[in-house]
């Protein structure tokens, strides 16, 4: 993808520089975790028996570790090598734990944490087809992230996803190492949040998003254990949280005096600092009508962050 900047009616071509992922982007990537990711940092080039972790962060949302690589050559599997920092990962947990709370001198314990969460994030200059195929896997807890340095001092993250998931990766990865990670850790899907008699809660879910998607494209859908994020630029903007009579919205990064709320319909979920680092204000959308006031609390979220 060619980067232009404009000069006057003319576009002028940014060139792209070689990446230095050693040096630069891992150094980048490790002082803007959260900006780019939402995590947490632990620690560099953390070993453990055979492996070397280039980068260890934490989820504090989902109380989960996630593994960062770095990678300048691309003969490599994406599923194999992601599959193998899972296993150590989940067979070496108290080693995990000691790391995090020696670094953060926290007070974490194993239960915790919820390993059904983790995963595994690559970062390289580019992919290989081979690679890029293997996301379209449903349930891979593997994430591909090309990184593209320009000489404006431009740098460009932009994750690799497939145009669709259908197979299960146990269909073809049937090793150890796969029975292992697949015994604890699972990805979730939009129908994982719902039962069988929620037809009135999943109209509702379906009339907001669409409504949400409408207002800002860049909206995607992220499901997670608890809820569904409606994320821009992998940051959720509100957590969707559907239950058997009303669809719970946790409005991210705001407290209810922060909106315009004129039937103070929204409020404030205890502890949400202390526990989640943001303050979130929740909203329950009951009825279409509560759709309609639903999407003009998020829209003001919209305008004041992402924007």
């Amino acid at each position: 993808m060619q980067i232009y900047k404009k000069n006057g009616d003319k576009l002028q071509p940014i060139k792209e520089k070689i990446v230095d992922l050693e040096l630069t982007i891992q150094r980048l990537v490790e002082k803007n975790l959260a900006e780019l990711f939402g995590l947490t940092f632990i620690c560099s080039e953390y070993p453990l028996h055979s492996l070397r972790i280039d980068t260890l962060a934490f989820d504090e949302d989902q109380k989960s570790f996630i593994v960062i690589e770095y990678k300048k050559d691309r003969s490599f599997s994406v599923v194999d090598q992601g599959y193998a920092y899972l296993a150590l990962l989940l067979n070496n947990k108290a080693d995990f734990i000691l790391e995090y709370n020696e670094r953060s001198k926290g007070n974490l314990k194993k239960d915790d944490v919820d390993w059904s969460q983790s995963k595994v994030i690559f970062v390289a200059a580019s992919f290989t087809k081979y690679q890029q195929e293997a996301m379209g896997f449903k349930d891979l807890p593997i994430e591909l992230w090309e990184v593209k340095q320009y000489e404006n001092d431009t740098i460009l993250f932009d994750q690799i996803k497939a145009s669709a998931k259908s197979e299960s990766i146990k269909t073809i990865k049937k090793d150890e190492i796969a029975a292992v990670v697949s015994r604890e850790i699972k990805q979730y899907s939009v129908e994982d949040q719902f039962k069988a008699q929620w037809d009135r809660t999943r109209m509702l879910f379906d009339i907001f998003v669409q409504r949400m998607i409408e207002q800002d494209p860049r909206f995607e859908l992220n499901p997670r254990k608890q809820y569904v994020g409606l994320n821009i630029n992998g940051k959720n903007v509100v957590n969707i949280k559907p239950q058997a009579s009303k669809v719970l919205l946790e409005i991210l990064r705001v407290q209810p005096q922060d909106l315009k709320d004129p039937d103070n319909k929204t409020r404030y979920m205890k502890n949400s600092f202390e526990y989640y680092h943001q303050h979130v204000t929740q909203f329950d959308i009951k009825n279409e009508d509560d759709v309609d006031y639903a999407v003009a609390l998020t829209k003001q979220v919209l305008k004041q962050f992402f924007e």
